[in-house]
């Protein structure tokens, strides 16, 4: 039975991203109390870190563990987002959590869940969220964090999550990597900040995973693309993408695409391991709540909403094995130099990347009306630049845009980007179209020159479309000669002229 409170924070949940975080914390110097749900889970982590610097406290039961902190008692939770955070929220709240206490969920959970469940236990505890975003090696030695919830709360948090955060160099914006354990990075810009208020830290987690979506569809494309038109091997695809790696689309996506490419497959003795990995990939349901909050708020995310389509036309795999039986495609083979195509491919992927980001900060500008929270773009690019997924070199570009124009409406806007795709332009609809020539699929290369396209043109056919709703529905419509909101109908003519023939031995 633990006596006294000597834990400076309190964890529960062991699986990976648990044991990761608390060690992370432990590292720091703070006093971890750490509580699973399987005893044995538990005693065996205590056993194998006996040394941390801040040191691992084991508590065999609820009430020890919360017991074991000091007050305010602050108490992350890490497990399966949904009703499991609930169930462990009761339970602390039946052993002693009070109203000053924060308890923080770090897992996936959707932001509106997260809103409602600050109301829910309003008074008995601070709820708050937190979005974590860099994996088990993230969570070890510095993930990218999305605090959001009551201010007051987070000046409690803000103290660990400040220490635990990936850091990145004041000046240049890069990672500050160490996979030292017991050794943290000292100095450098901590990968977090105060994102909002209720569900705020969540709801940008939650488009941080879309963008992720998106961007490893992106590469995907460029890598499937230079394979099928250029006949390459993995290893020098590898080489490819570790070259540009080199220069602006230097991120840790461009990075481990590399690294996967020139994995040699360790279960024979020539070939490598990505050849044979299937073509079907999985999601956990991130992607799928971005599209569908795009859809809900208006919001043109095509491209994001295309990366999950995407993964979902893999999954097929059957079918796609029956219908390339059946079904024909052009007969196209690529005559043209080969150091222009690769070019071409660099600039596509640029070029989509930034508006996919563009739609990832829109749905971000949109939220924070449809919530009242108040969104600082240049801080949650800044806390993306280390520890995270898409964590990348040109996100320091996005934080300088936002820096230099808060109220900034769309980031294709700003002069760098602009000008970026200004430069790429040609070479990017080079690309969307020898694809289509070819026939290899490249849904996201396509939906992004679609949406800067659409973006970019003062007119759309949507008048058309207007005229349709209006002639079979009356749905109105507005006139280019009058003010916006002014609504019009025409009882259309053309109508009159239409005859419907109905069969009477049918009525």
């Amino acid at each position: 039975m633990v006596q006294s409170s000597t834990a400076d924070v309190g964890l529960i949940g062991l699986a990976v991203m648990g044991e990761n975080l608390a060690l992370n914390m432990a590292d720091h110097g703070f006093k971890v109390a750490v509580f699973n749900r399987t005893l044995q889970v538990m005693e065996k982590f205590i056993t194998k870190y006996p040394n941390t610097p801040g040191g691992l406290l084991g508590c065999a039961t609820l009430s020890n563990f919360v017991t074991a902190i000091k007050k305010p008692r602050k108490v992350i939770i890490l497990v399966k987002a949904g009703p499991a955070v609930d169930t462990v929220v009761q339970q602390l709240l039946e052993v002693g959590i009070e109203h000053d206490d924060v308890v923080v969920d770090c897992g996936n959970s959707l932001w509106t869940d997260t809103i409602q469940r600050e109301q829910k236990y309003l008074g008995r505890c601070q709820f708050f969220g937190s979005g974590v975003s860099g994996g088990e090696l993230g969570a070890r030695f510095g993930p990218s964090l999305m605090p959001g919830g009551r201010a007051s709360a987070w000046r409690h948090l803000e103290p660990i999550w400040r220490s635990i955060a990936a850091k990145v160099d004041e000046k240049t914006g890069r990672p500050i990597e160490t996979n030292t354990p017991g050794r943290p990075v000292l100095g450098g810009v901590p990968c977090t900040s105060y994102i909002g208020e209720n569900g705020a830290g969540h709801y940008v987690k939650m488009i941080h995973n879309g963008i992720e979506y998106i961007d490893m569809q992106l590469i995907g494309e460029a890598y499937f693309l230079l394979r099928k038109l250029l006949a390459l091997r993995s290893d020098e695809l590898s080489d490819i993408f570790a070259e540009w790696n080199q220069g602006d689309l230097d991120s840790y996506l461009i990075q481990i695409t590399a690294d996967i490419l020139r994995q040699p497959d360790p279960t024979v003795l020539e070939g490598f391991l990505v050849d044979r990995i299937l073509d079907a990939a999985q999601q956990k349901g991130t992607g799928k709540w971005t599209s569908v909050n795009a859809l809900e708020m208006g919001i043109p995310a095509n491209s994001i909403v295309e990366a999950v389509f995407a993964r979902y036309l893999s999954a097929l795999k059957n079918e796609r094995v029956e219908a390339s039986k059946q079904l024909s495609g052009p007969n196209y083979s690529y005559q043209g130099s080969r150091k222009e195509l690769i070019v071409a491919v660099r600039d596509a992927l640029y070029c989509s990347k930034i508006c996919a980001y563009a739609q990832g900060f829109q749905l971000m500008r949109e939220a924070q009306r449809e919530y009242a929270w108040k969104l600082d773009f240049a801080a949650i690019a800044s806390i993306w630049r280390g520890g995270c997924i898409i964590r990348a070199r040109f996100l320091q570009k996005i934080m300088d845009a936002y820096r230099q124009n808060p109220n900034l409406v769309n980031l294709m806007l700003d002069p760098y980007f602009n000008g970026q795709i200004k430069q790429g332009q040609m070479r990017w609809r080079t690309v969307v179209s020898l694809a289509a020539q070819a026939g290899v699929a490249t849904p996201a290369f396509m939906s992004a020159l679609a949406y800067y396209d659409g973006y970019r043109s003062e007119f759309s056919p949507a008048n058309l479309l207007q005229g349709q709703r209006d002639y079979f529905g009356a749905h109105n419509y507005q006139r280019t000669d009058q003010p916006r909101g002014t609504l019009f109908h025409l009882d259309w003519p053309a109508k009159k002229r239409i005859q419907i023939n109905v069969d009477p031995d049918k009525q």
